[in-house]
């Protein structure tokens, strides 16, 4: 091979070498670390996606958060609420979908704000495009938080609570989440489809006692559920049911039915609970 064809070959390698050598970049930590929570409030998934800054010995509201001032109420780039389905926040409705967050802190009231320009900045903000605006109270937390936290809490089957915290300032908005409906629509077409299918029977059942749904109905539901095979956590809803129906003879049949499939199970926590409501059921 020519020589000349052997030094410009060596000579590309070491170029593109330094190249790769000059383009190293070295990993530090973020002054305010990304971070991502999904929690499921009844059917829909929540997700919030923020960077969070820390105080660092400054005064954060009415300092580097000064009251009255738009703030994209996180670092960085935007702070992002997702829902998966349309949920209800402090009264009013929000569609489907991935909204920036935008808030106005004040001393006695903030205002925050849902917008539809997911990427939105406080350079580009529209308030034309909020899809909602929300009025509440800062509250004074008996601890600081360093850094700043999203978080959700006091979580039902259909609500929870997304609070914002930092320093030792604390405002909560009410999410709610539809779930009734939703799941109405599935037990109809579920036992349309499969009438006698047990554990599809035994869930409506549950669902109908938890829910201020038809008793009766709702036994009609169990008994199928429970027809062949029944578990010990079953019989013990049963038993609960007849209780609710004022039929306690059926509770405390079923109950005792209960205990013995839980001492078959090895499982004492039934045997308890179901003592205590034969207990209950005796007064």
């Amino acid at each position: 091979m020519n020589k000349s064809v052997i030094y410009s070959f060596f000579a590309l390698i070491c170029c593109i070498a330094l190249s790769l050598t000059s383009h190293a970049q070295i990993a530090t930590p973020a002054a305010s670390p990304a971070a991502t929570l999904t929690q499921k409030v009844g059917l829909t998934d929540v997700t919030i996606s923020y960077s969070r800054p820390s105080m660092r010995g400054r005064k954060v509201f009415g300092g580097i958060r000064p009251y009255g001032e738009l703030w994209r109420t996180g670092a960085n780039g935007a702070t992002t609420f997702t829902f998966s389905d349309e949920v209800t926040i402090e009264g009013k409705k929000v569609p489907a979908g991935t909204y920036s967050v935008f808030s106005l802190p004040g001393q006695t009231e903030w205002k925050v704000m849902l917008n539809k320009n997911a990427k939105a900045s406080t350079n580009d903000y529209k308030k034309e495009e909020d899809v909602a605006t929300f009025t509440v109270k800062p509250q004074k937390t008996a601890s600081t938080y360093e850094t700043m936290t999203i978080d959700l809490s006091d979580l039902t089957n259909k609500t929870a609570m997304i609070n914002i915290k930092w320093e030792n300032t604390k405002i909560a908005l009410k999410l709610e989440a539809e779930v009734d409906s939703k799941v109405m629509a599935q037990i109809k077409e579920t036992l349309a489809a499969k009438p006698d299918d047990a554990m599809a029977n035994y869930q409506a059942a549950v669902y109908y006692m938890e829910n201020g749904k038809d008793l009766k109905q709702a036994l009609e539901m169990m008994n199928k559920g429970t027809a062949k095979d029944p578990q010990f956590w079953q019989m013990h809803q049963k038993a609960k049911l007849q209780a609710m129906l004022k039929d306690k003879k059926g509770a405390m049949e079923s109950a005792n039915k209960s205990i013995e499939l839980a001492k078959k199970a090895n499982n004492n926590d039934y045997v308890r609970l179901n003592e205590e409501l034969l207990a209950e059921l005796k007064k």
